[in-house]
């Protein structure tokens, strides 16, 4: 790998590190992390067959409540980067969502350090604007944000020092019965993942459209671009049966299933 590559993933390890608090642009989704470092890599399609997998596995990660959802940031860049190095291309894939799965929990390790760190940060901050100092304010605001960043950068720097000989060799040894058992775990986990965001959307009017596009998924002639067209279809039905539907039977006020809409209707 050129320095000029190696430079270009810690940044794209820096911006998905941000991102992991700031979800502005994404970069922290595996999907986009893994598609950039294969990019800057010149291992664009093994890139993308390694976020679009992790991608799924990361679908039922979320923070609920004061429980901290798996590290999806450190597991992308740091699965790719292995994955770049091993020199495998699509081939070592499984190899590296292996990896991905115990990264992704090593993650909140370096969370919970981050955010120990942070607090004096807001202590900080605090002392700035009871000054009228907002300058320092938002300073400090900058520089907690990038010590998420560097907290992807450092160790996705660290792997690039390490052989690439040394992870192939890594990556070789392992034995069939742990990367067959990652790849199965990988993918009941990946179950999961759709079944929560199902039961977060399921409502007796989406209903209808998830048999049909599980029936129609079924068809192997479909490609994924006409899986994709046809969803999108259903998504305009869907919001264009809904407005007529709020419009016919509401006459302008009554309960539209929004509480802000309501109110304001009522003014």
């Amino acid at each position: 790998m050129s320095g000029i590559s190696m430079v270009l993933v810690v940044i794209v390890a820096f911006l998905a590190g941000m991102e992991g608090i700031l979800d502005e642009f994404q970069f922290h989704q595996p999907l986009v992390a893994c598609t950039l470092i294969g990019l800057v890599t010149g291992n664009l399609e093994a890139g993308i067959v390694l976020g679009g997998s992790l991608q799924m596995i990361a679908l039922g990660w979320a923070n609920i409540g004061a429980a901290v959802a798996p590290d999806a940031a450190l597991a992308s860049v740091a699965s790719a980067i292995i994955l770049v190095l091993g020199g495998q291309g699509v081939k070592g894939v499984s190899s590296a969502i292996a990896i991905a799965v115990p990264l992704a929990v090593a993650g909140l390790f370096l969370t919970m350090i981050v955010r120990t760190l942070a607090v004096p940060v807001v202590h900080f901050m605090d002392a700035a604007a009871e000054k009228g100092e907002m300058r320092k304010v938002e300073m400090w605001h900058i520089i907690a944000v990038c010590m998420q960043g560097v907290r992807i950068a450092i160790p996705a720097a660290a792997l690039l020092v390490i052989p690439a000989d040394t992870v192939r060799g890594f990556l070789e040894s392992m034995p069939a019965w742990l990367t067959d058992g990652m790849a199965i775990g990988g993918g009941m986990v990946v179950a999961v993942g759709y079944a929560m965001v199902i039961n977060m959307m399921a409502t007796k009017e989406v209903w209808p459209f998830f048999a049909i596009g599980f029936a129609i998924a079924a068809l192997s002639e479909l490609t994924l671009i006409a899986l994709g067209v046809i969803a999108v279809a259903f998504a305009l039905i869907y919001l264009n049966l809904q407005e007529s539907s709020s419009g016919g039977s509401n006459g302008g006020g009554g309960n539209t299933g929004d509480p802000l809409g309501d109110i304001l209707n009522d003014y």
